[in-house]
């Protein structure tokens, strides 16, 4: 049997508000109240905001001051991961599933994540690698971001693909904590600006072909007032 996950398009939304989504989402699915077997698939771009994830002490107030001052939100949140930046140009992509209906490993769903982007990827003529430090790497660039929480094998978070981001923002930070390596984008590599928008058809594909899953895209808005 096929399993199913709805695909919400967010367009551009607050980093609270998305989280909000997500964990009300998540709660439904655990209480098995959502309509769709496997969960729902959130897509989105953010406001820029700069988040820290569970290991957190090397991120205290002054840090936290200083980033507000370029004009982001600053986060702490539970997902796994260090520092990094989310904001326009990049492709959130918060899979809230219900892994027991995929494989209830949480070591093999962001290895999962990490190979829809590869594929995603290959799509455009783009070697990328995953790396000991999670992602998806273009040589010793992060090209994509990959942060996730699981309860009861139901996931938040997820993962950050850089398309047309203003990667300056990233120059402020040591992103994911990652020493000696760098960030880029699918814009600066291909030479050419890919947006979020266009990335989107081919990130779906990969994602339902990896996932094994049937995606419910126009039927996304009619649940979003379920969650809300």
């Amino acid at each position: 049997m096929t399993v199913g996950v709805v695909v919400m398009r967010m367009g551009l939304m607050g980093y609270m508000k998305a989280l909000s989504l997500q964990n009300n989402l998540a709660e439904m699915i655990k209480a098995k109240k959502f309509p769709f077997s496997g969960g729902a698939l959130l897509l989105m771009e953010h406001l820029p905001v700069y988040t820290v994830g569970l290991r957190r002490k090397d991120y205290g107030p002054e840090y936290e001051e200083k980033l507000k001052k370029l004009g982001a939100e600053f986060v702490y949140t539970n997902r796994g991961g260090l520092v990094t930046f989310h904001g326009p140009g990049q492709l959130i992509a918060y899979p809230v599933l219900n892994l027991k209906m995929f494989k209830a490993s949480m070591r093999w769903y962001v290895e999962s994540l990490e190979e829809v982007v590869i594929k995603l990827c290959s799509e455009y003529s783009l070697d990328c690698v995953r790396s000991p430090h999670t992602g998806v790497w273009v040589g010793n660039n992060k090209l994509c971001a990959i942060g996730v929480h699981g309860s009861k094998f139901v996931t938040t978070h997820g993962l950050a693909l850089n398309c047309s981001t203003d990667m300056s923002w990233f120059q402020h930070i040591v992103p994911c904590g990652i020493e000696g390596k760098g960030v880029t984008s699918l814009s600066k590599e291909l030479k050419c600006t890919v947006s979020p928008d266009d990335v989107i058809p081919r990130f779906l594909k990969c994602f339902k072909n990896h996932f094994n899953c049937e995606l419910r895209e126009d039927e996304g808005k009619n649940h979003l007032q379920l969650i809300i």
